[in-house]
Parts: structure tokens; sequence; C-alpha cells
């Protein structure tokens, strides 16, 4: 099929002609406003207002090229390169997950829990880290604090590394797999730990999407079915010499074994409280634990 005519409203007609099979409408219509806003710098309402305006050919073949990659399957956030998270600009490429909306939330939950307590000079580590969109956002928010990261990826830590960079904050990033013994060795003391682990058992990998298990890294996603909560079990364990007295650990959680989660946590002895949090869609999404002051 080819574009009828250099106008918007011809360009949006296109993309519904050819990703009405890749996309739901709602879907389909948030998509198509982020490509215009990207390539053409035009809000949302300018979508509307303009779109019986002409555009140059370098924008039309620019977004019409998008449109054959997203045709593929491939997420629009690895097309653009960039994507937004609580405000603010990140890169991202295949070697990091995308951002998702349940992460901001896991943000808003640690920063009001901050603000409530008032302490904002805190020592945190992000274990897990990707595109650092964790680490990156806390500290933007918390100029005061000291944060760290890690992640066992040396392409993603890069990335996070561009990220800070790009969001002008000052974040201490280590390459280091948890699961090995000499990983305590790395780490120092904290006020607040925080995850958002591989939590995908690998039989889930068949009710996936293919946008997502075909193009996010499969390291960052997926686990080994006989110990999907390895990663949690690991955290809460380091927990025992590597959070402060008094502080929090915060994850985010695949609900179908949160309360597994919680249950060793519970039993590991070390916490005052632990509680799970239901997302904004009321699934189980986060675990808040206090240590024993």
């Amino acid at each position: 099929m080819r574009i009828a005519s250099n106008k918007l409203q011809d360009l949006i007609d296109f993309y519904h002609a050819e990703l009405f099979s890749v996309y739901e409408p709602g879907e389909l219509n948030a998509v198509i406003k982020l490509v215009c806003q990207y390539y053409l710098g035009f809000s949302p309402a300018e979508v509307i207002s303009r779109k019986n305006e002409n555009l140059n050919q370098s924008d039309v073949l620019k977004i019409y090229d998008c449109c054959k990659e997203l045709k593929k399957n491939i997420p629009l956030q690895y097309i653009l390169g960039e994507t937004n998270f609580y405000g603010l600009k990140f890169r991202v490429n295949t070697s990091v997950l995308i951002p998702r909306p349940e992460t901001e939330e896991l943000v808003e939950l640690i920063l009001n829990d901050i603000k409530k307590e008032n302490e904002t000079s805190l020592d945190i580590l992000d274990i897990g880290t990707g595109s650092g969109c964790i680490p990156i956002t806390l500290k933007h928010k918390l100029p005061e604090a000291n944060v760290s990261a890690i992640d066992i990826s040396q392409e993603a830590l890069e990335v996070a590394q561009q990220n800070a960079i790009l969001n002008q904050t000052t974040i201490l990033f280590n390459k280091t797999d948890i699961l090995k013994p000499e990983a305590e060795f790395s780490l120092d003391t904290y006020d607040a730990i925080v995850s958002n682990p591989p939590y995908i058992a690998k039989k889930e990998a068949s009710q996936m999407h293919e946008r997502v298990k075909n193009n996010e890294p499969a390291i960052a996603l997926f686990v080994e079915d006989q110990d999907a909560a390895i990663f949690y079990k690991r955290i809460i364990d380091l927990c025992q010499k590597h959070l402060n007295p008094g502080g929090h650990l915060y994850f985010e959680l695949n609900p179908l074994f949160a309360s597994d989660v919680k249950q060793y946590a519970e039993k590991s002895g070390a916490f005052a409280s632990v509680n799970l949090i239901d997302d904004l869609s009321g699934n189980t999404r986060f675990l808040k634990a206090e240590k024993h002051a």
C-alpha cells in the first residue's frame, strides 16, 4: 500500500491500514501520537488540528520507514531509541528492557516513603538496573542521596551510564552478578535497596506478546522454572548484612509468586514488617519491607 499524499491525515490512514493487525485500536492511536511527536514535534492536539497539512518529503519517509519497522513487531521505543519515564528521557536499545508504567509506580512508592520520613541524604542501591531508570529518577528527585546501581550486563550498564549523563545525575555503576558469592564483597551498606529483577518463568514465555519476547533482552526477563524467585531470595539474604537497621527493601514482583517472596522475607527474620502492595491495575506488584532497627 502507498501513502495517498503528504498530508498528515493520509499518513495516519496509512498507519491504520498497515498496522491494524499488529496493534489494538487504542494502542495504535497512542503509537501514532508518539511518532508524530518524535518526528514532527507535534503535540497530541496538533495531530488533530494539523491533520490536513502537507508534510515535507523527508519527514514522510522517516515516518514511513518507522511504520515498516513497527509492522515487524519491533517496539516503537527501540525504533526511536528513547522513551519517557517519570517525566525524564531515557535512551533504550535491545540491551535493556523498556521501562514500564508499573516501575514508575515503584519509584513513586519509594519517593513518597522518603518524603514522609523527611530523610533525603540516603544511601540507595538498585539491583539489576537495566536502563538505569530507577536510580537515575531517584537521584534526580533526591539530589542529596548517594545512589548506586549494579547489573550483570556490561551493555546495559553502558546504556545506564549514558542515561545518567543525559539526565545530569551522578550514579555509581558496577558490573556485578549478585548470584555469585563474591558479589557480597563489592557491596556496601544501604538505607534502601530496590530491585526489579528478572521474574518471568520460562514456561510463561508462550503467553507473552512476541513484541516483548522477540526483542527485549531475555537475560532481563526470564528465570528458570524451578526457582522463579531466585533473585528475590538472594537479595533478601544480602539484606542481612547490606541493609542498614531500619532500612527499607523494595521489589517489583511477579504477582504469580508474590506471596512466596513475602513468606521468604518474613522467615528470614531480618524485617520488622513485610507488606505486599497492589499496582493501579489491582495486581499484587510490589513488596516493601522494613528491617529491624
